[in-house]
């Protein structure tokens, strides 16, 4: 069965910058064949999940939600079967755990990823 571990959540000044990583394991051959996408959603105390980023992995693409376009890039090492998510200007309203899935569809919709990490904290201090 495929497991997703997220790592390199962490406490940080506004205005600063982490790095997330998910790091996928338990597909027999390559990544890519199974699981189409993966992608990061996050949730903060007392909110709904909130979709971030996703992108497959055998294309060169990804998309963002509004709230976080230009201040977070994703990025995959195929080899590693490793995304990542790299995050700057990061603002108190960041705080949440933020959450790794795969699914067969690059999709916004948390319902469409059937595999999920543990999540990891992140906390943006004002």
């Amino acid at each position: 069965q495929v497991q997703l571990v997220e790592s390199g959540g962490g406490l940080v000044q506004a205005g600063g910058s982490l790095r997330l990583s998910c790091a996928a394991s338990g597909c027999k051959y390559d990544t890519s064949f199974c699981m189409y996408a993966m992608a990061w959603f996050r949730q903060a105390p007392g909110k709904e999940r909130e979709f971030v980023a996703t992108s497959s992995w055998r294309r060169g693409s990804e998309f963002y939600a509004d709230s976080v376009k230009g201040r977070i890039t994703l990025t995959r090492d195929n080899v590693a079967n490793k995304v990542y998510l790299q995050m700057t200007s990061l603002k108190p309203e960041d705080t949440a755990v933020y959450y790794c899935a795969a699914g067969d569809l690059m999709t916004s919709d948390e319902h469409d990823y059937s595999t999920w990490g543990q999540g990891t904290q992140v906390t943006v201090s004002s």
